[in-house]
């Protein structure tokens, strides 16, 4: 297994991360992911520590904190063989203060993830979103308070807009705060924007990027064709959980999977270890958080690594996947000799 510095830190992380939104199925959004119990729980995490795979993603809001449980137990007894990541931000309650980056807020999650988790600390604690009514200040103070006091061990944040992070950062230096290290973001060849000011930022600033939903929320199986009804299982299916991802026009999605497929011929890989293996050469990325809602998911996407894509193939994949930028990137883009792309 391929490991990667994570940002401006000196830890290592896999290359691929195992996620655990399919761990519990609670809930009408999470249960159009998979509602993984604990024996397959255990199985997929025995599955992954063979295979290399050491750091897995979780959130106190999958399935009510029931997915943090999960992986709990199933790491029970091997907790050093592994790199925990989870995040909160999201509303946790009905309490007005169950929600957003508050001193309170946090301080009473990263607890109550220690405990759902059954470890005593957290290696990498994401904000899994941007509070706005909550001081930068606040927030990064009491994430340094929490490092020092041994509960984190590193800090990220996810889904943050290119002046959340970048302001987060400038306060982190003004201030002596330890700083984000890690930005959890989508990624997919469906979903590219990222690429206009997220990634350029992170490989300036050394924030890594670990890369969430990079089969573009479900629909990079390899089971959407054109012209062809939707399978039966797959989260698209469930209404609230397809409406609460990214929207992709589907011109832009059958173009990507009929290129997609052309790959496929050539490589004798399928649709989604290309895809899988498309983000991970990308620039500026660490780790790619792969699901599963079975065992034999979860096998055929650890085949997404250990060999590479062409020049031509990536070409032509980037061609496929590429629509047209908004202001001011469009403009931006036309001077290259000023703002070239990130080259790995």
């Amino acid at each position: 297994m391929e490991h990667r510095i994570l940002g401006a830190s000196g830890l290592k992380v896999p290359v691929l991360s195992l996620g655990t939104g399919t761990f519990g199925g609670s809930g009408d959004f999470f249960k159009g992911f998979g509602s993984v119990d604990a024996k397959d729980a255990t199985r997929m995490v025995d599955l992954c520590l063979e295979a290399g795979v050491t750091m897995f993603d979780s959130a106190d809001v999958y399935s009510g904190g029931v997915a943090e449980e999960l992986l709990g137990k199933a790491l029970a007894g091997r907790r050093q063989q592994a790199l925990i990541s989870t995040k909160a931000t999201f509303r946790t309650g009905k309490g007005p203060n169950d929600t957003g980056s508050s001193r309170h807020h946090l301080l009473e999650s990263v607890d109550r993830a220690l405990t759902r988790l059954g470890t005593d600390y957290i290696d990498l604690f994401q904000l899994h979103g941007f509070d706005a009514l909550t001081p930068v200040e606040e927030v990064l103070s009491t994430l340094d308070g929490l490092v020092r006091a041994g509960k984190i061990r590193y800090l990220g944040c996810s889904n943050f807009s290119g002046w959340h992070l970048m302001k987060s950062l400038a306060v982190s230096e003004a201030r002596g705060y330890q700083r984000y290290v890690a930005h959890q973001a989508y990624y997919s060849l469906v979903g590219r924007e990222f690429e206009w000011e997220l990634m350029p930022l992170g490989l300036d600033q050394r924030v890594g990027t670990v890369v969430w939903s990079p089969l573009g929320w479900g629909r990079l199986t390899g089971k959407l064709r054109r012209g062809q009804p939707m399978p039966e299982v797959t989260r698209l299916q469930n209404k609230v959980t397809a409406s609460g991802g990214p929207q992709v026009a589907d011109e832009l999605l059958f173009r990507v999977v009929d290129a997609l497929d052309e790959v496929a011929k050539e490589t004798g890989k399928t649709v989604a270890q290309i895809a899988l293996n498309w983000v991970t050469s990308r620039p500026g990325v660490a780790s790619v958080i792969m699901g599963a809602r079975t065992e034999e998911q979860l096998r055929a996407n650890l085949g997404a690594i250990g060999w590479s894509l062409s020049d031509a193939q990536r070409a032509r994949l980037d061609a496929a996947s590429a629509v047209p930028m908004t202001y001011p990137y469009w403009h931006q883009a036309q001077f290259t000799e000023r703002n070239p792309f990130p080259v790995k």
